[in-house]
């Protein structure tokens, strides 16, 4: 992993976004908005044991190198609310506590400086348990989410789940909410998940009809880090671009940065944030004269601290690839002895083939500045 902090700057270079953003509440968790109008804030979540305190500290570091702009923490034991006092005190970004079943490491996470809770109206316990988690948030200025799962509703909305899954998901937000209310407690983002992509895209659809409460975004166990990625950014791309969603997590059984990276491009490609440099290349096939796999993913690391407004282009033959080398700010079309590259759409020079790798080191430093 690169220790270099991922940055987040404005450019010059914009990109068309997908949908006007439907407006909701401002929530702050930390120092990141939520809602109202602010920027999708991508989140991510440890896979550490919390105890472990070192290693979650590294961790959370990784993932704000990724570009990570909130981290989740499970808080699950006793041991794991003594060790959340440590890792508030030496992480350098907002912390959300993970709590389900007991009320009290909420509390406890509260006690610690936690930046926001997320509780799970499935099995948290209690509604006079709730009320005193919120009341207790509320004297901190702590937000809440409330955290809907498919697999983990209250048996009080089986029934309903039968025959309207994407409903019982709702109902539950939406019930957890007064509940929350009746304290006088509206800080507040509410996720509503499944491993069904089309019951999250109903649920957030109708829940974004009836309350102007920020969303959290995600599939909830949506797989490993091909097929997780895809059955997210196929879910999560829907709702975005129809201006729902204020900020997400891709969930995935893999290291967590890529959580991070996934929801980054996802994000770029909708036109909703600038995260990295973006590199074209083509898919793979006869006509190729590079190893194209190879080089792009080399590409792709080299630029990985680049100015997010920068795009290279890798093309591996000159059928598209001249057209698109002239599109970008560094780009190389691929020849049978030779290769071209081409800067801020003019052709610069041609090399030999066996010099491609360091002209492109040579290239890419260019871009640093």
């Amino acid at each position: 992993m690169s220790d270099k902090t991922f940055e987040k700057k404005d450019t010059g270079r914009k990109r068309p976004t997908c949908a006007e953003r439907r407006p909701t509440r401002s929530v702050m968790v930390g120092g990141v908005q939520i809602g109202g109008g602010a920027p999708v804030a991508v989140q991510s979540m440890t896979c550490t044991r919390t105890p472990d305190v070192e290693g979650t500290l590294q961790q959370i570091r990784e993932l704000a190198s990724a570009g990570a702009d909130i981290v989740r923490v499970t808080v699950n034991t006793p041991d794991a609310a003594d060790a959340m006092k440590a890792i508030v005190a030496q992480a350098n970004m907002p912390l959300v506590a993970d709590i389900h079943y007991d009320h009290k490491m909420a509390l406890a996470a509260l006690e610690a400086g936690i930046a926001k809770l997320r509780i799970n109206p499935g099995n948290i316990g209690s509604r006079d348990k709730v009320r005193e988690v919120a009341r207790a948030a509320k004297d901190r200025g702590v937000p809440i989410r409330v955290g809907v799962n498919r697999g983990s509703l209250h048996k009080r909305y089986r029934d309903l789940q039968m025959i309207d899954p994407a409903g019982a998901l709702v109902q539950s937000a939406l019930d957890e909410l007064e509940v929350l209310a009746a304290v006088g407690f509206d800080d507040v983002v509410v996720s509503l998940k499944s491993s069904e992509p089309h019951e999250v895209i109903e649920a957030c659809r109708r829940f974004s009809e009836v309350s102007d409460v920020p969303q959290h975004l995600g599939v909830t166990e949506a797989g490993t880090l091909h097929a997780g990625t895809a059955r997210s950014t196929a879910t999560l791309g829907v709702l975005l671009s129809e201006g729902i969603g204020d900020t997400l997590r891709i969930s995935l059984a893999a290291d967590p940065v890529y959580e991070v990276q996934a929801a980054f491009h996802m994000l770029q490609a909708l036109g909703l944030r600038e995260g990295y440099a973006r590199v074209v290349a083509c898919p793979t096939c006869g006509r190729v004269e590079v190893n194209v796999m190879e080089l792009a993913a080399k590409v792709e690391e080299l630029a990985k601290d680049l100015p997010p407004d920068k795009v290279i282009s890798v093309m591996g033959c000159i059928v598209n690839g001249p057209g698109e080398a002239k599109s970008a700010d560094l780009g190389i079309a691929a020849g049978k002895t030779k290769v071209a590259i081409y800067r801020e759409g003019e052709l610069h020079r041609n090399i030999d083939k066996d010099d491609l790798e360091s002209v492109l080191m040579e290239e890419i430093q260019r871009l640093r500045g």
